[in-house]
């Protein structure tokens, strides 16, 4: 495993992360998710990312549970506060109320004194920015919380967090959670730029696309059973915006292209991303430990220009770029 810094922090992390988004408490079970997290840090994984939402807080749990006894100081762990956890109407979104009390029910879960990275999930339309802000400063200054960041903010957001934070003496975001992976790059546009001005690294989300970039789905074929497009409790949604022929057509034709690399197509998708200095960590998901040693092997894979020149001819008509793709505004339910 090959380390990065997160942005320009001081703060380093495993090039590869473990995120447990819709497996732990929904797709595996308890056992196997220890058994991943076992493999995960077998493999040199340090960094391990979870929200509070993730299968209605368990995920959280699980994880905690999965890491208890370890020696806190091996590794990171990265966790997300706006969507619901519970009925209430302040039981989400970016206000100071609900950011404090879901620090501390995150603490709780993962069983821990603090959280390395504490991640805004969406951006919040109905709290002012500068009372978010304030309220991510006060965990950092109590010790609760080491870093400070957002997940799929578009540039005009990142930047006026900014500007605010330097204006008036707050802690700055450190870094952005989007989803990137060779056909969805929205964020290359505007969001990369300005994160690269501004001493920001990107922790991706779905390098994969869901395990479309596996090679395991095929055109014409209905979905592997067990596999996270059969999956009812989120995986299947949004997983299917993949799922077209043309889609997995092309996606087949990038399999000899890794096989002329030594590497799996799933490597090969994994080395892709990390191409990108700007990440600072790619985030996989597993339901089984030999998926995880087999996408730590992508960490330190070098991609040369015509391999990323024939990568792009195969999935060019069909990557997303449109920076107006990020979810912009999430208002609370």
């Amino acid at each position: 495993m090959e380390f990065r810094h997160l942005g320009t922090t001081g703060l380093v992390v495993s090039e590869i992360a473990y995120g447990n988004w819709v497996t732990h408490g929904s797709q595996v079970e308890a056992d196997a998710a220890h058994a991943c997290v076992a493999a995960a840090i077998d493999v040199g994984i340090t960094t391990f990312d979870t929200a509070d939402v993730y299968a209605g807080t368990r995920a959280e749990a699980i994880l905690g549970d999965a890491l208890s006894g370890i020696r806190r100081e091996s590794y990171e762990v990265f966790t997300k506060v706006f969507w619901p956890t519970g009925e209430g109407r302040n039981d989400r979104g970016l206000s100071r109320k609900h950011i404090i009390e879901s620090c501390h029910a995150s603490l709780r879960r993962l069983k821990t004194d603090h959280i390395d990275l504490y991640q805004a999930h969406r951006y919040d339309i109905e709290t002012p920015l500068e009372e978010t802000l304030r309220a991510f400063d006060d965990l950092v200054r109590q010790g609760k919380v080491m870093y400070i960041g957002v997940s799929e903010w578009t540039a005009e957001q990142i930047a006026n967090a900014l500007r605010i934070a330097d204006e008036v003496g707050l802690d700055r975001i450190v870094s952005n959670q989007p989803q990137y992976n060779m056909l969805w790059r929205v964020i290359e546009a505007d969001v990369v730029p300005l994160a690269e001005r501004e001493g920001l690294g990107q922790v991706v989300f779905s390098p994969l696309a869901q395990g479309v970039l596996t090679g395991k789905y095929k055109p014409g074929e209905p979905p592997p059973a067990g596999s996270r497009a059969t999956d009812q409790h989120g995986g299947a949604a949004f997983i299917s915006r993949w799922l077209s022929d043309d889609v997995l057509t092309r996606v087949q034709q990038l399999e000899p292209l890794a096989a002329s690399a030594g590497i799996s197509l799933t490597q090969l998708s994994l080395a892709w991303v990390l191409h990108n200095t700007n990440v600072s960590t790619a985030i996989i998901g597993a339901s089984r430990p030999e998926q995880v040693h087999d996408n730590a092997k992508a960490s330190g894979v070098k991609l040369d220009a015509d391999l990323l020149a024939q990568i792009d001819d195969i999935v060019g008509p069909i990557v997303e770029r449109d920076p107006g793709k990020i979810q912009q505004l999430a208002k609370r339910p």
